[in-house]
Protein backbone atom coordinates (compact mmCIF):
# COMPACT_ATOMS: atom_id res chain seq x y z
CA UNK A 1 0.00 0.00 0.00
CA UNK A 2 1.24 3.33 -0.46
CA UNK A 3 2.25 5.63 2.15
CA UNK A 4 2.09 8.65 0.14
CA UNK A 5 1.24 10.31 -3.03
CA UNK A 6 4.74 11.85 -4.18
CA UNK A 7 8.01 10.76 -3.41
CA UNK A 8 10.59 13.72 -3.58
CA UNK A 9 14.09 12.64 -3.49
CA UNK A 10 16.55 15.85 -2.29
CA UNK A 11 15.42 18.36 -0.24
CA UNK A 12 17.52 20.64 -2.37
CA UNK A 13 16.37 23.83 -3.94
CA UNK A 14 14.25 22.15 -6.61
CA UNK A 15 13.16 19.32 -4.28
CA UNK A 16 11.82 21.77 -1.50
CA UNK A 17 10.11 23.96 -3.84
CA UNK A 18 8.56 20.91 -5.94
CA UNK A 19 7.33 19.08 -2.76
CA UNK A 20 5.62 22.28 -1.66
CA UNK A 21 3.77 22.72 -4.76
CA UNK A 22 2.62 19.45 -5.00
CA UNK A 23 1.73 19.16 -1.80
CA UNK A 24 -0.24 22.41 -1.32
CA UNK A 25 -2.36 20.98 -4.85
CA UNK A 26 -2.95 18.23 -2.79
CA UNK A 27 -0.87 15.43 -2.99
CA UNK A 28 0.67 13.66 -0.07
CA UNK A 29 4.63 14.11 -0.54
CA UNK A 30 7.02 12.51 1.67
CA UNK A 31 10.52 14.81 0.80
CA UNK A 32 12.96 12.81 1.70
CA UNK A 33 16.88 13.75 2.53
CA UNK A 34 20.34 12.16 3.47
CA UNK A 35 21.75 15.24 5.25
CA UNK A 36 20.49 16.86 8.61
CA UNK A 37 18.49 19.62 7.63
CA UNK A 38 17.31 20.76 4.18
CA UNK A 39 18.57 23.31 1.84
CA UNK A 40 22.24 23.20 2.89
CA UNK A 41 23.83 24.13 -0.73
CA UNK A 42 21.38 27.11 -0.88
CA UNK A 43 23.00 28.08 2.49
CA UNK A 44 26.07 28.75 0.74
CA UNK A 45 24.78 30.52 -2.48
CA UNK A 46 26.01 33.81 -3.40
CA UNK A 47 28.41 34.14 -0.69
CA UNK A 48 25.52 33.53 1.90
CA UNK A 49 22.87 35.79 0.42
CA UNK A 50 21.36 33.16 -2.24
CA UNK A 51 21.59 34.88 -5.67
CA UNK A 52 18.14 33.38 -6.01
CA UNK A 53 17.31 34.24 -9.86
CA UNK A 54 18.21 36.15 -12.99
CA UNK A 55 15.91 38.97 -14.58
CA UNK A 56 17.27 38.13 -17.83
CA UNK A 57 16.78 34.26 -17.83
CA UNK A 58 16.41 33.12 -21.01
CA UNK A 59 16.41 29.53 -22.37
CA UNK A 60 19.99 30.62 -24.68
CA UNK A 61 21.65 30.80 -21.22
CA UNK A 62 21.34 27.49 -20.37
CA UNK A 63 23.63 24.65 -21.89
CA UNK A 64 21.84 21.07 -22.93
CA UNK A 65 22.14 18.37 -25.70
CA UNK A 66 18.62 19.39 -26.82
CA UNK A 67 18.98 23.26 -26.32
CA UNK A 68 15.39 23.53 -26.52
CA UNK A 69 14.24 21.32 -23.47
CA UNK A 70 14.51 23.89 -21.31
CA UNK A 71 11.88 26.59 -22.76
CA UNK A 72 8.74 25.20 -21.87
CA UNK A 73 9.24 25.17 -18.48
CA UNK A 74 10.91 28.62 -17.99
CA UNK A 75 8.37 30.41 -19.97
CA UNK A 76 5.84 28.59 -17.39
CA UNK A 77 7.62 29.74 -14.09
CA UNK A 78 9.65 33.19 -14.49
CA UNK A 79 11.61 34.98 -12.26
CA UNK A 80 8.56 37.62 -11.91
CA UNK A 81 7.14 34.51 -10.73
CA UNK A 82 9.89 33.57 -8.15
CA UNK A 83 10.11 37.51 -7.07
CA UNK A 84 6.12 37.54 -6.52
CA UNK A 85 6.56 34.77 -3.88
CA UNK A 86 9.95 35.98 -1.98
CA UNK A 87 8.20 39.48 -1.31
CA UNK A 88 4.81 37.90 -0.47
CA UNK A 89 7.33 36.56 2.47
CA UNK A 90 8.76 40.02 3.13
CA UNK A 91 12.37 38.95 1.85
CA UNK A 92 13.87 41.75 1.13
CA UNK A 93 16.36 41.94 -1.82
CA UNK A 94 18.46 44.13 -4.37
CA UNK A 95 19.79 43.59 -8.05
CA UNK A 96 23.65 43.82 -8.43
CA UNK A 97 25.19 43.25 -11.75
CA UNK A 98 24.08 41.85 -15.12
CA UNK A 99 20.61 41.32 -13.43
CA UNK A 100 21.45 38.57 -10.48
CA UNK A 101 19.19 39.12 -7.43
CA UNK A 102 19.76 38.20 -3.96
CA UNK A 103 18.66 38.76 -0.28
CA UNK A 104 19.60 41.81 1.09
CA UNK A 105 19.89 39.53 4.10
CA UNK A 106 20.82 35.85 4.42
CA UNK A 107 20.33 32.57 2.25
CA UNK A 108 18.55 31.31 5.28
CA UNK A 109 15.26 33.35 4.93
CA UNK A 110 14.97 31.47 1.22
CA UNK A 111 15.08 27.77 2.91
CA UNK A 112 12.93 29.01 6.09
CA UNK A 113 10.25 29.98 3.09
CA UNK A 114 10.78 27.09 1.08
CA UNK A 115 10.45 24.98 4.24
CA UNK A 116 7.44 26.82 5.01
CA UNK A 117 5.84 26.44 1.57
CA UNK A 118 6.08 22.83 2.82
CA UNK A 119 4.50 23.66 5.56
CA UNK A 120 1.94 24.93 4.12
CA UNK A 121 1.55 21.79 1.97
CA UNK A 122 1.49 19.21 4.87
CA UNK A 123 4.84 17.58 3.11
CA UNK A 124 6.49 14.46 5.28
CA UNK A 125 9.80 16.58 5.39
CA UNK A 126 12.21 13.46 6.72
CA UNK A 127 16.15 14.00 6.91
CA UNK A 128 19.19 12.50 7.99
CA UNK A 129 18.72 8.48 7.24
CA UNK A 130 20.95 7.59 4.17
CA UNK A 131 18.52 6.20 1.45
CA UNK A 132 18.70 2.60 0.38
CA UNK A 133 17.21 0.45 -2.10
CA UNK A 134 14.90 2.18 -4.61
CA UNK A 135 12.37 -0.41 -6.25
CA UNK A 136 9.40 -0.14 -8.74
CA UNK A 137 6.78 -3.04 -8.64
CA UNK A 138 3.32 -2.96 -9.10
CA UNK A 139 3.01 1.05 -10.31
CA UNK A 140 4.64 1.65 -6.73
CA UNK A 141 8.51 3.32 -6.52
CA UNK A 142 9.63 1.99 -3.19
CA UNK A 143 12.27 4.09 -1.39
CA UNK A 144 14.39 2.85 2.09
CA UNK A 145 14.94 5.54 4.06
CA UNK A 146 16.37 4.51 7.21
CA UNK A 147 14.68 1.73 8.82
CA UNK A 148 11.18 2.26 7.01
CA UNK A 149 10.03 1.96 3.63
CA UNK A 150 8.20 4.97 1.39
CA UNK A 151 6.13 3.80 -0.68
CA UNK A 152 4.09 6.12 -3.52
CA UNK A 153 3.00 5.59 -7.12
CA UNK A 154 5.31 8.82 -8.27
CA UNK A 155 9.27 9.86 -7.58
CA UNK A 156 10.77 12.45 -8.29
CA UNK A 157 14.51 12.50 -8.65
CA UNK A 158 15.80 15.80 -7.29
CA UNK A 159 19.56 14.88 -5.74
CA UNK A 160 21.23 17.36 -8.18
CA UNK A 161 24.49 16.09 -9.54
CA UNK A 162 28.22 15.68 -7.48
CA UNK A 163 29.66 19.41 -7.19
CA UNK A 164 30.73 20.25 -3.85
CA UNK A 165 31.05 17.17 -2.55
CA UNK A 166 32.09 18.28 1.07
CA UNK A 167 28.22 19.14 1.09
CA UNK A 168 27.20 15.40 0.47
CA UNK A 169 26.57 15.68 -3.28
CA UNK A 170 26.66 12.65 -5.07
CA UNK A 171 26.07 10.63 -8.15
CA UNK A 172 22.95 9.01 -6.74
CA UNK A 173 20.83 10.91 -9.10
CA UNK A 174 22.74 9.28 -12.53
CA UNK A 175 22.43 5.74 -10.66
CA UNK A 176 18.97 5.96 -10.24
CA UNK A 177 18.14 7.23 -13.44
CA UNK A 178 20.45 4.48 -15.03
CA UNK A 179 18.21 1.77 -13.09
CA UNK A 180 15.34 3.31 -14.69
CA UNK A 181 16.71 3.11 -18.28
CA UNK A 182 17.38 6.65 -18.45
CA UNK A 183 20.18 7.63 -20.32
CA UNK A 184 22.74 10.27 -18.78
CA UNK A 185 24.78 12.91 -20.37
CA UNK A 186 28.31 12.25 -18.73
CA UNK A 187 28.57 14.86 -16.37
CA UNK A 188 31.99 17.20 -15.59
CA UNK A 189 32.57 20.48 -13.57
CA UNK A 190 30.93 23.95 -14.46
CA UNK A 191 31.36 27.30 -13.35
CA UNK A 192 34.33 25.83 -11.86
CA UNK A 193 38.20 27.86 -11.85
CA UNK A 194 40.76 26.62 -14.77
CA UNK A 195 44.34 25.60 -13.38
CA UNK A 196 47.58 26.63 -15.35
CA UNK A 197 50.58 24.81 -15.78
CA UNK A 198 53.87 25.14 -18.15
CA UNK A 199 54.67 28.36 -19.48
CA UNK A 200 51.51 29.49 -18.58
CA UNK A 201 52.43 28.65 -14.75
CA UNK A 202 53.80 32.09 -14.68
CA UNK A 203 51.08 33.83 -14.30
CA UNK A 204 50.79 32.31 -10.87
CA UNK A 205 53.10 35.18 -9.93
CA UNK A 206 49.69 37.37 -9.88
CA UNK A 207 47.52 34.97 -7.51
CA UNK A 208 45.13 37.98 -5.88
CA UNK A 209 45.38 40.02 -9.20
CA UNK A 210 41.82 40.83 -10.97
CA UNK A 211 40.72 42.62 -14.00
CA UNK A 212 37.93 43.47 -16.38
CA UNK A 213 38.55 41.07 -19.34
CA UNK A 214 36.23 39.56 -21.83
CA UNK A 215 37.07 35.30 -21.99
CA UNK A 216 36.10 33.72 -24.42
CA UNK A 217 35.78 29.42 -25.46
CA UNK A 218 35.25 29.08 -29.09
CA UNK A 219 32.81 31.92 -30.37
CA UNK A 220 31.44 31.94 -26.44
CA UNK A 221 32.15 35.28 -24.47
CA UNK A 222 31.88 36.40 -21.32
CA UNK A 223 32.80 40.00 -19.79
CA UNK A 224 33.41 40.31 -16.60
CA UNK A 225 36.34 39.75 -13.99
CA UNK A 226 38.69 37.39 -14.52
CA UNK A 227 41.11 36.42 -11.10
CA UNK A 228 44.62 35.01 -11.41
CA UNK A 229 45.28 32.31 -8.38
CA UNK A 230 47.63 30.13 -7.25
CA UNK A 231 46.51 27.49 -9.41
CA UNK A 232 45.21 29.03 -12.35
CA UNK A 233 42.27 31.20 -13.00
CA UNK A 234 39.01 32.07 -11.42
CA UNK A 235 36.92 34.78 -11.59
CA UNK A 236 33.17 35.00 -13.00
CA UNK A 237 34.49 35.58 -16.24
CA UNK A 238 35.98 32.49 -16.24
CA UNK A 239 34.22 30.61 -14.38
CA UNK A 240 31.37 31.37 -17.58
CA UNK A 241 33.81 30.09 -19.61
CA UNK A 242 34.69 27.16 -17.88
CA UNK A 243 31.32 25.59 -18.94
CA UNK A 244 32.21 25.57 -22.87
CA UNK A 245 35.30 24.87 -22.16
CA UNK A 246 36.63 21.34 -22.61
CA UNK A 247 40.27 19.57 -22.12
CA UNK A 248 42.74 20.43 -24.11
CA UNK A 249 41.19 23.19 -25.92
CA UNK A 250 41.65 26.83 -25.76
CA UNK A 251 40.66 29.83 -23.34
CA UNK A 252 41.45 33.09 -24.92
CA UNK A 253 41.60 36.80 -22.59
CA UNK A 254 41.10 40.60 -24.05
CA UNK A 255 43.22 42.19 -21.74
CA UNK A 256 41.72 45.47 -23.77
CA UNK A 257 37.95 45.66 -24.20
CA UNK A 258 37.60 49.05 -23.36
CA UNK A 259 40.29 50.47 -25.45
CA UNK A 260 40.04 51.43 -29.14
CA UNK A 261 41.84 49.53 -32.01
CA UNK A 262 45.48 50.95 -32.87
CA UNK A 263 45.58 52.00 -29.04
CA UNK A 264 49.00 51.73 -28.49
CA UNK A 265 49.97 53.13 -31.90
CA UNK A 266 48.06 56.10 -30.18
CA UNK A 267 50.21 56.00 -27.04
CA UNK A 268 53.66 55.64 -28.70
CA UNK A 269 52.53 58.92 -30.18
CA UNK A 270 51.16 60.68 -26.89
CA UNK A 271 53.43 59.07 -24.88
CA UNK A 272 57.02 58.24 -26.99
CA UNK A 273 59.19 58.36 -23.97
CA UNK A 274 57.14 55.98 -21.63
CA UNK A 275 57.25 52.25 -21.24
CA UNK A 276 55.00 49.37 -22.34
CA UNK A 277 54.06 48.27 -18.96
CA UNK A 278 53.90 51.91 -17.78
CA UNK A 279 51.45 52.55 -20.88
CA UNK A 280 49.69 48.95 -19.66
CA UNK A 281 49.20 50.09 -16.39
CA UNK A 282 46.72 52.80 -17.10
CA UNK A 283 44.15 50.03 -18.48
CA UNK A 284 44.98 47.14 -15.67
CA UNK A 285 46.65 46.71 -12.36
CA UNK A 286 50.26 47.28 -12.49
CA UNK A 287 51.68 44.06 -11.63
CA UNK A 288 49.16 42.33 -14.33
CA UNK A 289 50.93 45.12 -16.83
CA UNK A 290 54.32 44.49 -16.34
CA UNK A 291 53.70 41.00 -16.51
CA UNK A 292 52.49 40.84 -19.69
CA UNK A 293 55.00 43.60 -21.14
CA UNK A 294 57.52 41.27 -20.10
CA UNK A 295 55.42 38.23 -21.74
CA UNK A 296 55.36 40.27 -25.05
CA UNK A 297 59.12 40.58 -25.12
CA UNK A 298 58.90 44.65 -25.68
CA UNK A 299 61.21 46.61 -23.73
CA UNK A 300 62.62 49.75 -23.68
CA UNK A 301 60.67 53.26 -24.85
CA UNK A 302 57.53 53.18 -26.61
CA UNK A 303 58.89 55.27 -29.33
CA UNK A 304 61.99 53.13 -30.48
CA UNK A 305 59.34 50.41 -31.26
CA UNK A 306 58.46 49.27 -34.54
CA UNK A 307 54.87 49.86 -35.40
CA UNK A 308 54.96 46.11 -36.50
CA UNK A 309 55.83 45.31 -33.22
CA UNK A 310 53.32 47.41 -30.97
CA UNK A 311 50.33 45.63 -33.33
CA UNK A 312 51.34 42.41 -32.87
CA UNK A 313 51.83 43.39 -29.09
CA UNK A 314 48.28 44.37 -29.11
CA UNK A 315 46.89 41.58 -31.27
CA UNK A 316 47.80 39.66 -28.07
CA UNK A 317 47.09 41.62 -25.67
CA UNK A 318 43.38 41.16 -27.23
CA UNK A 319 43.56 37.27 -27.77
CA UNK A 320 45.72 36.05 -25.31
CA UNK A 321 45.69 32.24 -25.41
CA UNK A 322 45.77 29.97 -22.47
CA UNK A 323 45.77 26.23 -22.70
CA UNK A 324 44.10 25.29 -19.44
CA UNK A 325 45.75 22.22 -17.89
CA UNK A 326 42.58 21.01 -16.68
CA UNK A 327 39.52 22.40 -13.44
CA UNK A 328 39.86 22.32 -10.06
CA UNK A 329 36.68 19.32 -10.45
CA UNK A 330 33.86 18.87 -8.99
CA UNK A 331 35.46 19.99 -5.58
CA UNK A 332 35.13 23.98 -6.41
CA UNK A 333 32.74 23.75 -9.31
CA UNK A 334 29.59 25.44 -8.43
CA UNK A 335 27.15 23.36 -10.58
CA UNK A 336 27.10 20.12 -12.68
CA UNK A 337 27.05 19.74 -16.32
CA UNK A 338 25.44 17.21 -18.06
CA UNK A 339 23.73 14.53 -16.21
CA UNK A 340 20.08 12.82 -16.93
CA UNK A 341 19.79 13.12 -20.61
CA UNK A 342 16.42 14.89 -21.98
CA UNK A 343 15.89 12.49 -24.37
CA UNK A 344 14.42 10.28 -22.52
CA UNK A 345 12.15 13.45 -20.25
CA UNK A 346 9.20 15.53 -21.12
CA UNK A 347 10.24 19.27 -21.59
CA UNK A 348 6.54 20.12 -20.24
CA UNK A 349 6.38 17.67 -17.46
CA UNK A 350 9.85 16.54 -16.34
CA UNK A 351 8.61 13.20 -16.43
CA UNK A 352 10.08 10.00 -17.94
CA UNK A 353 8.53 8.87 -20.88
CA UNK A 354 8.98 5.20 -20.69
CA UNK A 355 8.17 5.33 -16.87
CA UNK A 356 4.82 6.61 -15.79
CA UNK A 357 5.38 8.04 -12.64
CA UNK A 358 8.96 9.16 -12.90
CA UNK A 359 10.27 12.85 -12.85
CA UNK A 360 13.62 14.50 -12.93
CA UNK A 361 14.34 18.23 -11.89
CA UNK A 362 17.03 20.70 -11.15
CA UNK A 363 20.68 19.87 -11.61
CA UNK A 364 20.19 16.28 -11.86
CA UNK A 365 18.79 16.79 -15.44
CA UNK A 366 21.54 17.84 -18.19
CA UNK A 367 20.51 21.81 -17.96
CA UNK A 368 22.67 24.13 -16.87
CA UNK A 369 22.59 27.77 -16.04
CA UNK A 370 24.94 31.02 -16.78
CA UNK A 371 26.27 32.31 -13.10
CA UNK A 372 24.27 34.50 -11.45
CA UNK A 373 21.00 33.44 -10.53
CA UNK A 374 20.20 31.23 -13.92
CA UNK A 375 20.37 27.47 -12.05
CA UNK A 376 18.12 28.68 -9.42
CA UNK A 377 15.71 29.51 -11.76
CA UNK A 378 16.41 26.22 -13.34
CA UNK A 379 15.41 24.60 -10.26
CA UNK A 380 12.19 26.63 -9.38
CA UNK A 381 10.89 26.33 -13.18
CA UNK A 382 11.39 22.43 -13.64
CA UNK A 383 10.17 21.91 -9.96
CA UNK A 384 7.01 23.91 -11.14
CA UNK A 385 6.57 21.76 -13.78
CA UNK A 386 6.41 18.44 -12.28
CA UNK A 387 4.46 19.77 -9.46
CA UNK A 388 1.59 20.66 -12.25
CA UNK A 389 2.00 17.36 -13.53
CA UNK A 390 2.42 15.64 -9.74
CA UNK A 391 -1.02 17.28 -9.43
CA UNK A 392 -3.29 16.12 -12.51
CA UNK A 393 -2.38 12.15 -11.20
CA UNK A 394 -5.57 10.76 -10.16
Amino acid sequence: MPTHDVIVLGAGAAGLFCAGLAGQRGKRVALLDHADEPGKKILISGGGRCNFTNVHTAPDRYLSENPHFARSALSRYTPADFIALVERYGIAWHEKTLGQLFCDGSAKQIVAMLVAECRAGGVDLRCGQPVGAVDHADGLFRVAFGAETVAAPALVIATGGPSIPKMGATGFAYDLARKFGLKVVQPRPALVPLTLSGEDALFRELSGVSAEVVAYSGKTAFREAALFTHRGLSGPAILQVSSYWRPGGHVEIDFLPDRPDDWLLAAKRERPRAALAKVLGAALPERLAGQLAEHVGLAGEMGQTQDKALRAAEARLRRWSFTPSGSEGFAKAEVTAGGISTAGLSSRTMGAIAVPGLFAIGEAIDVTGWLGGYNFQWAWASAHAAAAALAEIP
